[in-house]
């Protein structure tokens, strides 16, 4: 208990002169570039209460000299500062991080003796990893049990306390409470750089930041249990991961729930099984999806439509094998950064010959680039290849389409000169707007990903290589006037990016797609072009994907949609309902004369009412109900239900033709 006292003692810098207590002042400096003066010490909530208590009330974090900060840490020198309300990202991390340890009191006062892994805020709420001890078992019928403690503690209004310790005292103080797992991160840890965090009776490792206290917690629901090994290793101990989510106010909890039973009937899982677009097979193996026949036919058809908007951009179309030589990518770098990640290597009878299933098709575009001499007259060299690649994801990992171990990408490569470099990621930047555009992606933000300048070990490349990609991403995407976050640390391992985030139609983003700058790999692959002055040059290298993966695009599109796509891709656009099996013959005239004018048309001739045949189609989210009986066989005519819309009432069969043709060419453009 000494080591814990000690480690929460607090020093001043307090000068005692005449019994009167002086303290240094600070500048301070807000974000319009004013600047006020304050005493050393002060916190991030004071200086905002000293603006007004209305903000003091709405901010949860602090960004201080580019750090989050919790808003109760005490500032001793000049700095910058920022604060963060409920819709920042920021102010979320902290509001669910502090939650996240509520959670784990909760836990500790209910299963005494549980042991903690981590338990960080993720995009929506926040999970705790944990071991509750031999013969215990945490269950969804505790679910509510551990809601009530946490709204229990969170009343309590406990102040949530920052410490700075030695890696000694926090190897004491988690040894003494028998966490193995705390103390294998603490061993991990540089000394100099651990705080823990305390509220009310619990104690935790923790970087934070953290809120000020527990009082603005107010809504409070734990939503799920799932199986995550220790440090997502298979060999390591499988801990019960507890997903929660919280809210300063109840209503924006309760509208929350709301979506998230929308997001329920919008699950890609549920909906690709209804429609018999994808499945997956144990014997084909985790991870693997199989594309059924609707399914495939709606891949291809978003494959077809996006090569014919390359060719007219000036692409030309590649194919490379799905292994390569395993120097290929420890010369790019990929076997380094990735091959924990990647499938084990594949050995041929040759002795020293290894492979890899391919993780990446940028590689192999560099050889293809190689494989021909390039003037400056010849760049940019546009290359697109529909590649199918392979990583190791964990099987805890995997979800539907959104995360699998095969994936398509619609992947492409531009090689250019240094000076056409800002034009070119534009060109991208009006491609990526288009095809969201048809996509029916209305809004959405772009991040720029930029290196961690605190931890360059993680990149390869020179600074100044990486100096001149990233301001040519934060030149370009300002001249395209694009909605822009910066989140450092973010960057691909060769280069910076611009990654795409999408919000469907009940507000959750989605990443799609990315564009990347690469001075690295042009260098690494020894790639050149011929100039003007007749002596060799080095490329500049773009990296793009657009859909990002043909899964998790059609995924996002099954979410958005609900699974009722823009009538150009549906697999199915029209099915006819005969009334009855006399007017079967017609139905199949019709169906002729529709799919011979590439209307994808089904019949339905089932022996079965016409009620439930609409009822039955409507589910398969079929856009067009053609029913026929004995009126329309006299008049060659179809009667016309829009899926959503009810009658549309009698039309020609050409006229029909005509009024699907419209619409497609609506919502493609043309």
């Amino acid at each position: 208990m000494s080591v814990i006292l000690q480690s929460f003692r607090r020093v001043k810098n307090i000068i005692f002169a005449d019994y009167k207590i002086e303290y240094s002042m600070i500048n301070i400096t807000f974000p319009d570039g004013s600047v006020r003066e304050y005493n050393n010490g002060v916190t991030s909530h004071e200086i905002a209460r000293s603006i007004s208590s209305g903000l003091a009330a709405d901010i949860y974090a602090a960004t201080v000299n580019g750090e989050l900060w919790d808003l109760s840490r005490p500032v001793n020198t000049d700095s910058t500062i920022r604060f963060h309300k409920w819709d920042d990202a920021e102010a979320k991390h902290a509001f669910w991080h502090s939650s996240a340890h509520l959670m784990a009191e909760a836990l500790e006062a209910l299963w005494p003796g549980t042991k903690f892994g981590i338990g960080p805020a993720i995009e929506n709420g926040f999970y705790y990893d944990v071991d509750p001890g031999e013969g215990k078992v945490i269950t969804d019928a505790d679910l509510p049990l551990i809601e009530d403690k946490m709204r229990e503690l969170a009343a309590k209004n406990s102040p949530i306390i920052r410490t700075e310790v030695t890696k000694q005292e926090a190897m004491d103080l988690f040894t003494a409470k028998g966490d193995e797992y705390k103390t294998e991160l603490i061993s991990e840890l540089e000394d100099g750089t651990i705080t823990i965090y305390r509220q009310g009776n619990f104690t935790d490792l923790c970087r934070g930041p953290h809120l000020p206290d527990t009082s603005s917690i107010k809504a409070i629901k734990v939503l799920s249990l799932a199986g995550a090994y220790w440090r997502g290793d298979e060999k390591r101990k499988m801990m019960t991961r507890i997903y929660g989510i919280t809210f300063p106010k109840q209503k924006m909890l309760d509208e929350y729930m709301v979506m998230l039973e929308e997001a329920r009937k919008r699950d890609h899982r549920r909906i690709g099984r209804e429609l018999e677009l994808f499945a997956f097979s144990p014997r084909v193996g985790m991870g693997l999806p199989l594309w059924l026949p609707r399914g495939a036919d709606m891949k291809q058809r978003l494959i077809d439509f996006m090569t014919g908007v390359l060719k007219e951009r000036g692409y030309t179309m590649v194919s490379t094998p799905h292994i390569g030589n395993v120097d290929l990518y420890k010369t790019s770098g990929h076997f380094e950064k990735y091959g924990a990640d990647s499938f084990r290597p594949i050995t041929t009878p040759q002795e020293g010959e290894v492979f890899m299933l391919k993780p990446m098709n940028c590689p192999h575009h560099c050889e293809i680039f190689n494989a021909t001499p390039h003037s400056y007259r010849d760049l940019p060299v546009r290359m697109a290849e529909f590649g199918t690649v392979y990583r190791y994801e964990q099987s805890g990992e995997l979800h539907g389409l959104t995360r699998v171990r095969s994936f398509t990408q619609d992947d492409a490569h531009h090689f250019c000169r240094p000076d056409q470099l800002k034009e070119e990621f534009k060109s991208i930047i009006d491609l990526v707007q288009y095809i969201f555009k048809i996509a029916g992606f209305s809004e959405f933000t772009a991040q720029i990903s930029l290196r961690d300048p605190e931890n360059r070990e993680k990149y390869i490349g020179s600074d100044d290589n990486w100096e001149k990609a990233e301001q040519a991403i934060i030149e370009a995407a300002g001249e395209k006037n694009l909605v822009t976050t910066v989140a450092v640390g973010e960057a691909a391992f060769y280069g910076p990016k611009l990654d795409f985030m999408v919000r469907d139609a009940i507000g959750r983003k989605w990443q799609l797609g990315t564009i990347q700058v690469d001075y690295n790999l042009p260098e690494r692959f020894g790639l050149e072009y011929t100039g003007s002055d007749n002596q060799k040059h080095q490329p500049v290298m773009i990296h793009r994907a657009i859909f990002g993966s043909m899964e998790r695009f059609v995924a996002v599109l099954i979410e958005n949609t609900a699974g009722r796509f823009p009538i150009w891709l549906t697999p199915d656009q029209a099915v006819i309902l005969p009334i009855s099996e006399k007017f079967n013959d017609y139905a199949k005239t019709v169906s002729n004369l529709l799919n011979n004018s590439d209307i994808r048309t089904l019949i339905d001739d089932r022996n079965e009412k016409i009620g439930k045949k609409i009822r039955d189609n409507e589910l398969k989210r079929i856009p067009y109900l053609l029913v026929i009986g004995e009126k329309e066989v006299a008049a060659g005519t179809v009667s016309v239900r829009k899926q959503g819309e009810g009658d549309r009432g009698v039309m020609k069969t050409e006229e029909f033709i005509s009024l699907v043709k419209k619409e497609t060419e609506k919502e493609i453009g043309n």
